[in-house]
């Protein structure tokens, strides 16, 4: 068995503090990691959102929305810059699973954060919390196509 490929030192670094945020269950520093233009793609909207400010609007509102969050495995691309976390939580009293998947730049600063999830009733239940908290604010950051 080969050995799994290992994250760009500065995002290994950056990751490492995301994961002590989620630990923490603060998010205030999370705009440190965050690369100005980055791209946010949700498990229940069709086009992107883009800025650091919908992501950290998001991830903080999801941060409020899941309970018994943890995160269960991780692995990187061989190009170092991607990681790939499988999670689950409650939302809404539903049980979910799902994926974040995060690209790094070579500064190690976030530039994609893309998040699926399942089963359905979980996404909907993530959807209807998710929308109570940021429904009105989010659509702001949609990428137009």
């Amino acid at each position: 068995m080969t050995a799994s490929p290992q994250l760009h030192p500065a995002a290994a670094e950056s990751l490492a503090k995301w994961h002590a945020m989620i630990a923490a269950n603060d998010l205030s520093e999370l705009r440190s990691i965050v690369h100005p233009d980055v791209t946010f793609r949700s498990p229940v909207a069709h086009n992107a959102y883009k800025g650091a400010d919908a992501l950290v609007l998001a991830l903080t509102a999801a941060a409020t929305v899941f309970q018994d969050f943890t995160y269960y495995r991780q692995a990187a691309t061989a190009d170092g810059l991607n990681a790939v976390l499988e999670f689950g939580a409650k939302a809404g009293g539903k049980e979910v699973k799902g994926i974040d998947f995060i690209r790094f730049d070579e500064d190690g600063k976030i530039v994609e954060f893309e998040v699926m999830v399942r089963p359905l009733s979980g996404l909907h239940a993530l959807a209807q919390e998710m929308g109570k908290r940021v429904g009105a604010a989010l659509p702001d950051y949609k990428e137009k196509r």
